[in-house]
């Protein structure tokens, strides 16, 4: 039997009754779930994926598994059974489907394999639908054999533009779901044939310990008990440490910042997620930079900084900056603007369509002086930070809440079902 993460589902969250969401979302949405519930009452679903920490995939399913519970669909969460080699290799690959040019061998082919074989001779039979989340376990279908199932995979990055090997060897085996989910058109690995394809974003939880609503006084206090000044200016970064986020990019914007403001600080929040190894060596390079600048300040999960303590250094700093390279859908832009933050963020992936249009021009592309430029505007005019925030909030309480999601992704298994 493959891991099952434990996540008190049947103990329940506040957020697992849908009825608490409905003043923020309204009647409709929420009537909408409740009937798509009721025609899918006593489905079990199976969420598999390569780790319970880190990352947005173990973000997501924390929150929408006791909802789908809560609404009488039977849903577990479970895990690719790998040792630590293979999360080098699927790494690498999942750079590789970001556009990473990678050399395949025979090796990597081996062990990839290997692993999704044995994960799917752990798997039980016993559930109507399987949603398998990026490229790790990817194969686990092609070796699960005929089963009375129907299989969804869940492709959380942008695949559009994949280095050919590696999307040449992954392609037979995402060929063999019944259905695919990408973030957006744009993100469709090329060439695939596949008998449906959905589009459906991510989303947050407002209700989340990450994002419920905190008193300012308590988030600022909380900064000043972590060695940061609040009395100064405070730009975060909050993401995994990886390189396609872009951490040693930020640090040089916010050293082109501290020319103009001297007194600026620099926070990051760094994630370290159990499948990925590339991490940890770029966690080293950040906190190297650290050292060099007592107002440069990097926290970890390791370090016992959780959802908690995001909610409060989002809700208290200044300007928050998600400068990536690659993204897929960047959940921690939603997390800020829900706190009425500006964002200055990288124009990748889905993280655009989580900005206002009136507030396109804080979208940079591959320049740090451009990042630069963005983040002292926002600085220097507080009255825009306001109504950048206020516009914010109000897209996100509109596109990218936990309901919307929810609705989005029974309305596909209903589909398939039937």
């Amino acid at each position: 039997m493959l891991e099952e993460v434990n996540i008190g589902r049947r103990s329940g969250f506040q957020s697992a009754n849908i009825e608490n969401y409905r003043w923020m979302v309204g009647d409709e949405l929420i009537d909408e779930i409740y009937e798509l519930a009721k025609a899918l009452k006593g489905v079990r679903i199976c969420q598999i994926n390569s780790t319970a920490y880190g990352g947005g995939v173990a973000e997501l399913l924390p929150r929408i598994i006791p909802i789908l519970n809560a609404l009488g669909i039977d849903c577990d969460w479970r895990l690719l059974h790998a040792p630590s080699e293979f999360f080098t290799v699927s790494k690498a690959f999942h750079n590789a489907l970001q556009s990473k040019p990678h050399e395949l061998t025979q090796g990597e082919k081996d062990l990839y394999s290997q692993v999704n074989e044995q994960s799917a001779k752990l798997l039980e039979a016993a559930y109507d639908v399987f949603v398998i989340h990026d490229p790790q376990p990817a194969a686990i279908r092609a070796f699960s054999g005929p089963r009375d199932a129907k299989w969804i995979w869940r492709c959380h990055i942008d695949s559009s533009h994949p280095d050919e090997q590696v999307s040449q060897f992954l392609r037979p085996f995402l060929e063999e779901y019944d259905a695919m989910v990408f973030t957006m058109p744009q993100f469709v690995l090329p060439e695939l044939r596949t008998k449906r394809v959905a589009f459906i974003a991510p989303a947050i939880d407002p209700l989340a310990t990450k994002n419920m609503e905190l008193p300012l006084e308590i988030c600022k206090r909380a900064m000043a008990d972590s060695g940061i000044d609040p009395e100064r200016p405070v730009l975060l970064q909050v993401s995994r440490f990886d390189p396609w986020k872009n951490p040693l990019g930020v640090v040089r914007a916010y050293q082109l910042v501290k020319k103009e403001i001297p007194n600026v600080q620099l926070v990051f929040i760094g994630a370290m997620a159990g499948d990925d190894p590339e991490g940890w060596v770029l966690m080293d390079e950040v906190e190297e930079e650290s050292i060099k600048d007592p107002n440069i300040f990097v926290f970890t999960n390791l370090g016992g900084v959780g959802n908690a303590e995001v909610n409060m250094f989002q809700r208290g700093c200044d300007v928050v900056i998600q400068n990536s390279i690659r993204e897929g859908f960047g959940l921690v832009v939603s997390e800020a603007f829900w706190k009425e933050k500006p964002v200055v963020a990288g124009k990748a992936g889905g993280i655009p369509m989580q900005f206002p249009e009136e507030y396109h021009q804080y979208l940079v592309q591959d320049s740090e002086e451009d990042c630069a430029e963005k983040i002292l505007h926002l600085l220097r005019h507080p009255g825009e930070r306001g109504s950048f925030g206020r516009a914010a909030r109000e897209h996100v309480r509109k596109h990218f809440l936990t309901p919307r999601l929810v609705r989005d992704e029974l309305e596909l298994i209903k589909e398939l079902i039937a």
